[in-house]
């Protein structure tokens, strides 16, 4: 399978919805990663969970799977699959402890046996391309990620994503970037480097520093999914221009329409806030005076028609506040 461009959306609960996926994708970004989806309630067809693994019209549709059992997991990539996935990514890296309470997530990697066997059951079950993201380690006391990485690469894992920080550090301090070279020369499959990406300089340094084959970038593209393919664009040595303000504008737009769509009007403007806000302090505010009030109306209205007209209001012929690469 073959990947354009260096520069991939991370995998974010309640943020990565396929919107986002699709505007970050169509701005450039070579791989767009969803939300984590528990393996056992998209299994048993739970339809919050079916949402978030939704992709349509994604040329690589990446499902990221969680779980602690095996057969869960391979039902779940299973049926991913048949739902036109094209890549499944198993969550061994989410530090959240509602996730690590249920030895799940990066509480895996205090258990490599289990965690061989869900990524056994994973592979086994799909015949589409199987990936695996991941921290350093538990904590700096147990650095297995490399010991780890060698074994789902024999097991069949295609790539691996390190994000540069262990579980006990949540996302505090800075992420080691260097300490992702110890997996780089552990296997011969392609090795993503994520945390702390903000621009185009962090992934260089990224690459530099790890010896990485492409970045993964997550908070620093809330609000400007755009920033993925501008990143993936310089790491290319091509120029990405700033998009105009109108197709910023646009984008938004889209998403909060598509929220709206799938959620319904209540339950899509809420879900949509975060977003919004986000878009809203990429975006130069209308004018000095009225820049705070207008937020704040924008991320508490339950008008889609105001929230609309407010949202288009932050991007009118007026450039980004921050630098896309």
């Amino acid at each position: 399978m073959q990947i354009n461009g260096r520069a991939f959306l991370a995998p974010m609960s309640g943020i990565t919805d396929v919107a986002m996926r699709r505007i970050a994708c169509r701005f450039g970004a070579g791989l767009a990663v969803s939300e984590m989806v528990a393996s056992d309630h998209y299994a048993r067809g739970e339809e919050e969970a079916r949402l978030r693994a939704e992709g349509a019209d994604l040329a690589f549709h990446v499902v990221q799977l969680a779980g602690r059992d095996p057969r869960w997991m391979g039902e779940a990539a299973r049926l991913a699959e048949a739902s036109g996935a094209t890549i499944i990514d198993i969550n061994m890296g989410c530090p959240a402890k509602k996730v690590t309470g249920g030895y799940a997530g990066s509480a895996l990697m205090r258990a490599p046996d289990l965690a061989l066997r869900l990524i056994e059951a994973t592979v086994a079950a799909v015949a589409i391309p199987v990936t695996l993201k991941m921290r350093l380690g538990w904590d700096e006391a147990s650095l297995n990620a490399a010991d780890l990485a060698r074994q789902a690469e024999a097991a069949g894992v295609a790539m691996v994503t390190i994000h540069g920080r262990t579980r006990r550090q949540l996302y505090t301090g800075k992420a080691n970037w260097s300490a992702i070279r110890a997996i780089k020369d552990a296997v011969t499959i392609p090795v993503v480097a994520n945390g702390d990406c903000a621009n185009a300089q962090d992934a260089s340094a990224m690459l530099a520093a790890s010896g990485a084959d492409a970045v993964m970038i997550g908070r620093a593209a809330v609000g400007q999914p755009w920033l993925v393919g501008a990143v993936a664009g310089a790491l290319d040595q091509r120029i990405v221009a700033e998009p105009p303000a109108t197709e910023r504008r646009d984008a938004a737009l889209e998403h909060l329409e598509s929220l709206l769509g799938q959620m319904g009007e209540r339950s899509g403007l809420r879900h949509a806030r975060k977003h919004l806000a986000a878009y809203a302090d990429h975006a130069r505010a209308p004018s000095p005076g009225t820049a705070q009030s207008d937020r704040l109306r924008l991320v508490t209205s339950d008008n889609p028609r105001e929230v609309r007209s407010l949202l288009a209001s932050f991007f009118e012929d007026r450039p980004a506040c921050s630098e896309a690469a």
